[in-house]
């Protein structure tokens, strides 16, 4: 193969790949740029994802709304519960993709984390709502109804649902 021909491949493939990583990240293509109201994760409780995965950081990227995800973060700040409507245990992740998202744990109809502390890691599993802060995560309970997934979190080998 010649130079010329050689180069002429390089380029076309960093050209497909280029696309690829640009379908993806608009939800061409599956994972995370998945439509919204879609699951981009559905494992169970206590397979969260490696500490290099941040299924968050794409969504939030993206100003993606609606999608149910599953990771991990960090907690930076506990925060004073909701008590208006349905009471909310309150609190602040770090990804391990450095965005910071709320928590918004409904406690009446799961239990509550009793000792969670800054510094501790949680997995989750519920709905991503976008914001310029970085989102919030909700539906992290169970559904009395039986009309939305089942989400979750987990926490020093727990499962609150």
């Amino acid at each position: 193969m010649t130079r010329k021909a050689q180069w002429g491949a390089i380029v076309a493939v960093c050209a497909l790949g280029a696309l690829a990583v640009f379908g993806y990240s608009q939800g061409w293509i599956g994972g995370s740029g998945s439509p919204a109201g879609t699951s981009i994760a559905s494992s169970a409780p206590g397979s969260e994802p490696a500490a290099g995965d941040d299924p968050i950081r794409p969504l939030f990227d993206g100003r993606r709304s609606g999608v149910e995800v599953q990771g991990t973060g960090v907690v930076s700040r506990i925060l004073p519960d909701d008590d208006q409507g349905s009471r909310h245990q309150k609190f602040l992740l770090t990804t391990p993709g450095g965005v910071s998202i709320l928590i918004a744990h409904n406690i009446d109809i799961a239990p509550r984390l009793d000792g969670l502390a800054v510094g501790d890691r949680v997995g989750f599993l519920g709905d991503y709502e976008w914001s310029d802060k970085g989102g919030t995560v909700h539906w992290t309970h169970h559904d009395p109804s039986g009309q939305h997934q089942n989400g979750w979190l987990s926490w020093k080998g727990r499962t609150f649902s």
